[in-house]
């Protein structure tokens, strides 16, 4: 299911090219680029994305998985949906960009009270300050953070941003890529 991932994101979700053109959410220009909602809104995707994310949370005895919108939601979701079909459910969760404006005024949306333990998904990591924030709200939240999972990871120290972070909030170090940007670069060198 691992290849397929990295085949469909390859297909899908990645540029490249030879001049730094593509501007990231961090503000710098990169030589590629991940769009990973082609992949994760896709049926097969999903269907993917939710075992092999459900496979590697499974033994962790979490409540929920989610992240920051809206790179987390459909890869939360499909984790959701696997879940309950393999009999063991686990909640997803949203994580908002801004508190909402109006009834509870909340930042974090699903089935979580102070003192669950989640894993936190993010599809993208660069500097890794999108599932930064989404730490930081969960923490605020008095919800226990087990393991970070991302889809891609860029590997341009987004990974040691988010478990240096994860240590100072208390939370294990754990980190787990689905696919690194040398796993996807190598498909593309061997294409051309």
């Amino acid at each position: 299911m691992k290849e397929r991932i990295v085949e469909l994101i390859y297909k899908k979700a990645f540029k490249y090219s030879e001049e730094p053109v593509f501007r990231l959410v961090s503000g710098g220009l990169s030589r590629y680029y991940f769009n990973c909602k082609t992949v994760t809104l896709s049926p097969e995707g999903m269907y993917l994305i939710g075992n092999v994310i459900y496979d590697m949370i499974a033994p962790l005895n979490v409540k929920a998985i989610g992240g920051l919108t809206l790179g987390a939601d459909p890869i939360a979701t499909a984790v959701a949906y696997t879940s309950y079909i393999k009999g063991s459910p686990i909640e997803a969760f949203v994580v908002r960009k801004k508190a909402k404006e109006h009834g509870t005024m909340q930042w974090i949306e699903g089935n979580l009270d102070a003192g669950d333990s989640v894993v936190v998904v993010d599809d993208v990591i660069t500097t890794g300050s999108s599932t930064i924030q989404a730490i930081t709200r969960l923490k605020e939240a008095g919800v226990f953070v087990k393991k970070v999972v991302v889809l891609v990871d860029r590997q341009e120290g987004g990974r040691e941003n988010i478990l240096k972070f994860l240590a100072e909030c208390g939370y294990p170090e754990e980190l787990e890529a689905v696919v690194t940007t040398e796993e996807v670069m190598t498909l593309y060198k061997n294409k051309i």
